[in-house]
């Protein structure tokens, strides 16, 4: 059975925020380099650049919620950019949505983070 791959990058190494780009769908084939890159990540903010991520299995979706309670749990924020119409539908359906702070660009959220610390 052939599975697309999923590449994950990580942009802005020297940034405050951790920042990985993900390429590719996220599905239960793939999962193990999500996983993997998460666990390297040890910024106060996570930004999971999901621009190019065409859909998520139920499998990737599970990843992302214990992507998401693990990094809550060791006081990380995780924020989600990107996201395409098809994600936003599966957040919204599973209820999920609430849980990420989401923006429309990488650039937004970077932005939007940085001012966030100004008064």
């Amino acid at each position: 059975m052939y599975s697309e791959p999923l590449i994950v990058e990580r942009a802005f190494p020297d940034a405050g925020q951790g920042v990985l780009v993900l390429k590719g769908p996220l599905t239960a084939n793939n999962l193990p380099a999500f996983q993997n890159a998460i666990r390297r990540e040890h910024t106060p903010t996570l930004i999971l650049d999901l621009t190019e991520v065409p859909y998520i299995d139920s499998s990737g979706l599970g990843s992302l919620v214990s992507a998401y309670v693990s990094s809550h749990k060791a006081g990380q924020q995780v924020v989600l950019t990107g996201v395409n119409d098809r994600v936003a539908h599966l957040f919204e359906i599973t209820r999920l949505e609430p849980l990420f702070l989401i923006f429309p660009t990488l650039d937004a959220a970077l932005e939007a983070l940085s001012n966030s610390g100004q008064a």
